[in-house]
């Protein structure tokens, strides 16, 4: 039997990139067990209003640029460019997750290989905006970035196109909605039934897996 775990995050949440080891981590100790599906869900939809509301008291968009190198130099495996936020602002985390479900339309039905394909340009969409400082809300950029990983271009342009992207976009949307995700990263497991929110670290996420790969029925309650 395979865990499923739905991830659902947005491309520009620091802690989802600071995650991202932990779930290749997961996905390396338990090959064959488990299966992530990726879903994406709008915390940077606007950015331009999230700084002047959210942080308009703790320094705008200077102060979150400085609240995500500082979380960053916490954790070692992680690297943030100095410019990020401040040189390369984007105005919305959306065109890149269009252009991740477009994507991932592309590689449907492909097996364990298109799955690796689509999680590859989702780890290098957020590494080129965090490292590289990279404005990830310009859809040519994007696609370029799905081009070096080796992605059928065309196809996904046609999912962007055709309002194919959209679709699955609003699909990812209202499953958030629907199971309560309102952080990023949120794991859920057992269709739901468990989540796991924000930075949590490693050995949380296994027990949670370990407990239902060792009792797998369904538990909606033990009392």
């Amino acid at each position: 039997m395979t865990i499923r775990i739905t991830h659902y995050s947005d491309v520009l949440c620091v802690w989802a990139y600071i995650s991202q080891v932990r779930v290749a981590e997961l996905q390396a100790n338990f090959a064959g067990e488990i299966a992530f599906d990726y879903r994406y869900f709008g915390v940077f939809g606007d950015v331009a209003t999230k700084m002047a509301t959210q942080w308009h008291e703790k320094g705008g968009l200077a102060g979150y640029a400085a609240h995500v190198q500082e979380t960053a130099a916490k954790f070692e495996h992680v690297q943030v460019n100095d410019k990020t936020w401040i040189d390369a602002t984007p105005t919305s985390s959306m065109p890149a997750h269009l252009a991740l479900c477009a994507a991932r339309i592309t590689t449907a039905d492909g097996g364990g290989e298109s799955h690796s394909s689509l999680l590859a340009v989702d780890n290098e969409i957020r590494r080129a905006f965090f490292e590289d400082a990279v404005d990830i809300s310009h859809t040519k950029t994007l696609l370029e970035i799905c081009e070096r990983q080796g992605m059928n271009v065309a196809t996904i342009e046609n999912a962007l196109q055709s309002g194919a992207a959209h679709a699955v976009l609003s699909s990812d949307m209202k499953q958030a909605q629907e199971f309560g995700v309102r952080a990023s990263p949120t794991l859920t497991f057992n269709e739901g039934r468990q989540t796991l929110t924000g930075n949590v670290g490693y050995r949380v996420i296994e027990a949670n897996v370990r407990e239902l790969i060792n009792d797998p029925a369904d538990q909606h309650s033990w009392c």
